[in-house]
């Protein structure tokens, strides 16, 4: 039997199960398919339940990691491969180069001299980036890595001079043996594109709530000043529409969890930036769970801030200005309405990651492609793999595959 434990996954609740069966004595590897750790905490600006920016929670997980030599982390990297039995489990990785040397520091001066560019994912398509990168300026590894895809001719001349890149780079196959699983390979935003009735991706001031997290963010694409995307003006009417492809049947079936609670945050955001400004949130129901329930509160207690509960019908633009104007049914007054926006945010859904994948090993998915513990596999999940949690509780859910893991390893 492996005692060691294979982690897939690196964001907040995948580091947590690593760094807790690491520092229990227990040899841990990382897998993450992203050059950089983090998953979606490192997206937002500010998380529960302190209102803390994603720097502060996950700095800390890097230096124990730092500091951990039970840990090794992979990233650009996915299993391609499982074999074996609970206990011992042969996993083949693949993974990509990233063209930078290990000890290269800062190479923003030659990232920022590159032509190339390409639409940043990570920035969910509201700006390009360089071909080479960080994410943040917290990222971890703090390495450089490059897209080859992105570079001009001119670039190619430029990266073959330094001697931190190494552009005959290949990718890499290796073998780890393992003993338990913890697959923490987290959630996607719910394709808003395919909402046609909610204009997502097709009118410009209709954004999704992970837009506007990288609006507010002081890293993102606007250095942290919210704005509408059609003319970088300042919104002075802004509607959040609730449950955006959840709980129903023909998106996602059930309730994302963190949706409430994520826009009440961000209609904190931008009161305190535009004082001045009126937001309105279309709701189905309001979800404020345990401690959350103090948002809720300073949100009804705001007189710039105005809850409906209605659903929304559909959504047009004016083509003058890029106004959006909201179809509601508001459910307590009977009535059927029409009202103007000058921004829109959709509370887009929680999916996991692996849903509608086709996976190259067997692992138990529901119906939604929410991972299903498989403890006689000694496979089990963490996090939002396993169903929609927010923060706090992914690390907790982290910490307990760890220990369910470690039983397995320890022949328990």
């Amino acid at each position: 039997m492996s005692s060691a434990i294979l982690v897939v996954g690196g964001g907040f609740s995948g580091l947590t199960a690593a760094l807790e069966a690491a520092e229990l004595g227990y040899e841990v590897y990382i897998i993450e398919k992203e050059p950089f750790l983090g998953g979606r905490v490192s997206q937002l600006n500010k998380y529960f339940p302190k209102l803390c920016p994603p720097s502060c929670g996950l700095e800390i997980q890097f230096q124990r990691i730092k500091k951990n030599p039970k840990v090794k982390f992979f990233t650009q990297a996915e299993l391609i491969e499982l074999k074996g039995e609970k206990g011992n489990y042969l996993a083949k990785i693949k993974i990509a180069p990233r063209y930078t040397s290990a000890h290269s520091a800062n190479l923003k001066e030659l990232s920022e001299s590159l032509n190339g560019e390409k639409i940043s994912e990570f920035e969910f398509k509201l700006t390009n980036r360089k071909a080479l990168y960080l994410n943040t300026p917290f990222a971890f590894p703090n390495r450089y890595v490059l897209d080859k895809s992105a570079i001009t001719k001119s670039d190619q001349i430029k990266l073959a001079s330094c001697s931190d890149i190494n552009l005959n780079d290949t990718e890499k196959e290796i073998e780890l043996n393992i003993g338990s699983i913890v697959f923490a390979t987290g959630w996607k935003p719910y394709d808003a594109t395919r909402l046609s009735n909610l204009g997502a991706g097709q009118l410009t001031n209709c954004i999704s709530n992970m837009q506007l997290e990288r609006l507010a963010s002081p890293c993102g694409p606007t250095l942290g000043k919210i704005q509408r995307p059609s003319d970088s003006e300042a919104p002075r009417n802004v509607a959040f529409v609730q449950c955006a492809g959840s709980r129903d049947q023909n998106h996602l079936n059930y309730c994302s969890y963190i949706c409430c609670m994520a826009s009440l945050k961000q209609a904190l955001y931008i009161r305190e930036q535009y004082p001045k400004a009126e937001i309105t949130i279309y709701y189905i129901d309001l979800r404020a769970p345990g401690r959350y329930d103090n948002m809720l509160k300073r949100i009804k207690a705001d007189p710039k801030i105005t809850l409906i509960k209605g659903k929304v019908a559909g959504i047009k633009e004016d083509c003058a200005n890029k106004d959006i104007i909201i179809e509601v049914e508001d459910a307590i007054k009977a009535e059927k309405w029409e009202k103007r926006h000058d921004l829109v945010v959709l509370a887009t859904g929680m999916q996991p990651s692996l849903a509608g994948q086709k996976l190259p090993f067997n692992i138990d998915l529901d119906e939604d492609g929410f991972i299903l513990d498989a403890e006689s596999k000694g496979i089990f999940a963490a996090g939002c793999a396993s169903k929609p949690l927010d923060v706090m509780r992914s690390a907790q859910s982290g910490t307990s595959a760890a220990m369910k893991a470690i039983q397995v390893v320890r022949g328990r």
